[in-house]
């Protein structure tokens, strides 16, 4: 250890330069993690916040598209309310749709059609929660976006008026547009295209996206069994994530890049570690010829290792935690997650050991005949 920070102190510009480098790593390491946080929430946040533990999809239906092809009958709803371990089945509606305000303000939607007595209702932050024909609740961001409390939005193409009554307590967004909960019979009508004044048609009224289940606390549901019976194919509600536009490719691509980042971290700190044992060998050799063990010199080296990345992941991490404070609530996806940067930091300093210890084990075994000059 002794050893280990006199080397620190004596070599310290260019201990500098490598700590720089790293601390680079864990600056993008942050932003990346941010990144990737913020575009999950961005993409899902609104099936994150529904209280359910899996969908019922239509039969073979095609997953990464699922909320958009599937077809679902109502009769599976009481289907899967009388399945062993269920708490409650609703139905459920998704559907996107292009609107415009009577201000001229023109907002993208990702209408959610839930019954109002039902336990998909959300709470709401302000305003009133569902219960009018007309009334649909918005994401905050939605007001951000450019809606206002007590708009009427006007779906293109339809002709159905909406009006806005109510703003849920936190952010629900679905393929990155603004999710707006509207009642079922609404949604019904503008999934099916049916003008406003026009009746419905008897088979739209029968038709949902998905059968929402809600499982008993501390029990399981038997999937495989309620999709026999009602004649769907589910997936958990993390595996509904999948079917969100745009969130695998999104999402794996981050993953790689993450990957990536800490393949170089490890063979930046193994390349410089390496040159650094190459030419403290000498040294090594009179320790070893000193009587220090192998353990000792590997331990010496690596104490070195972890201190140089431990300052530099430090460093990296403040400053990527400044930048993204001034990214965030700027309107690009991006969210800090405490959780994610710490896994990531502590990634890069393992990754960067494992590295530097390659690289140093070599010379640990030195013969202490190269100190005494056996070798000339």
């Amino acid at each position: 250890m002794f050893l280990a920070i006199r080397e620190l102190s004596f070599a310290r510009l260019r201990f500098a330069l490598m700590g720089a480098v790293i601390a680079l790593i864990a600056v993008l390491m942050v932003m990346l993690s941010g990144l990737s946080v913020g575009l999950v929430r961005d993409g899902v946040s609104g099936l994150q916040n529904l209280p359910v533990t899996s969908f019922a999809f239509a039969q073979d239906v095609q997953r990464d598209s699922a909320f958009s092809r599937s077809v679902v009958d109502l009769s599976a709803v009481d289907e899967w309310d009388a399945q062993p371990g269920v708490a409650d089945a609703a139905p459920f509606g998704n559907t996107l749709v292009n609107t415009r305000t009577d201000r001229g303000t023109e907002v993208d939607l990702a209408l959610f059609g839930v019954q109002p007595d039902s336990f998909l209702s959300p709470s709401v932050s302000q305003g009133e929660r569902l219960g009018t024909e007309d009334g649909i609740v918005v994401s905050p961001t939605a007001l951000d976006a450019g809606l206002q409390m007590g708009d009427t939005v006007t779906i293109d193409r339809l002709g159905t008026r909406l009006r806005v009554v109510g703003v849920t307590k936190q952010q629900d967004t679905f393929g990155h547009v603004d999710v707006a909960y509207v009642p079922l019979a609404a949604w019904q009508a503008i999934k099916s295209g049916t003008a406003p004044g026009t009746a419905l048609p008897q088979r739209a009224a029968t038709e949902i996206t998905a059968v929402a289940v809600r499982a008993d606390d501390g029990k399981s549901v038997d999937l495989p069994a309620g999709d026999t019976a009602a004649g769907t194919e589910s997936l958990t509600l993390k595996e509904s994530y999948g079917a969100s536009p745009g969130y695998t490719a999104e999402t794996t691509t981050l993953q790689l890049i993450q990957g990536f980042l800490y393949a170089i971290s490890a063979l930046v700190a193994g390349a410089f570690f390496a040159v650094w044992a190459i030419q403290r060998k000498p040294e090594v050799a009179v320790l070893r010829a000193l009587g220090a063990s192998t353990g000792w010199v590997l331990r010496d080296a690596l104490t070195q290792a972890l201190v140089l990345l431990a300052a530099a992941v430090a460093i990296g991490v403040g400053i990527g935690l400044a930048l993204g404070a001034l990214i965030t609530g700027s309107g690009i996806p991006f969210a800090l997650s405490m959780p994610s940067i710490s896994a990531a930091g502590a990634g890069l300093v393992v990754l960067g050991l494992v590295g530097a210890g390659a690289a140093v084990i070599r010379i640990t075994s030195v013969d202490p005949a190269t100190a005494l000059g056996g070798n000339r």
